[in-house]
């Protein structure tokens, strides 16, 4: 894992987001089988309906073996959404994780939008400490049963 580059989502990438969502999520947060279907339904819909002007999405990858994915989609003309952000285990603690979010912050100030927001689980503790140290600012937090468990649903923002 020497050169990890960091390249445009392709429709071929999808299965394999849809199988590392729901295996990950499975296994480190106990979520059942109805979180892979949303993470299709949301790919679905970007690979349909991007806008690929103001729309992108990332997946770093390390001599051909897929690592992670971000997402900058459009909720309207001044805010975009992270979406999707997903590191395997054996990409992390590497920084690459903020590279990608550097990078989708970057296009997102670079195509216009002065705000993004995002949505979590607290139990990501390590994604919501690097959602802080970036200067998201977490906006809202209750809890919830999703996907078959006990959650606590946070809304972060951050202005670019």
């Amino acid at each position: 894992m020497d050169t990890i580059t960091l390249r445009p989502f392709r429709p071929q990438d999808a299965p394999w987001l849809v199988e590392r969502h729901g295996t990950l999520y499975a296994q480190d947060e106990g979520f059942d089988d109805s979180f892979a279907p949303l993470v299709a339904r949301i790919l679905d819909d970007f690979i349909a309906n991007h806008d690929p002007d103001r729309e992108q999405g990332w997946i770093a990858e390390a001599d051909g073996q897929r690592l992670g994915s971000i997402f900058c989609v459009g909720l309207d003309d001044t805010t975009a959404k992270l979406r999707l952000f997903l590191l395997v285990p054996e990409a992390r603690g590497r920084g690459l994780g903020r590279r990608l979010i550097d990078t989708c912050m970057g296009f997102a100030r670079s195509k216009g939008y002065v705000q993004m927001q995002l949505w979590t689980h607290e139990s990501h503790r390590v994604a919501c400490a690097l959602y802080a140290a970036t200067g998201w600012q977490l906006v809202d937090s209750k809890p919830v049963h999703s996907f078959g468990v006990d959650l606590v649903e946070q809304s972060w923002k951050i202005t670019l």
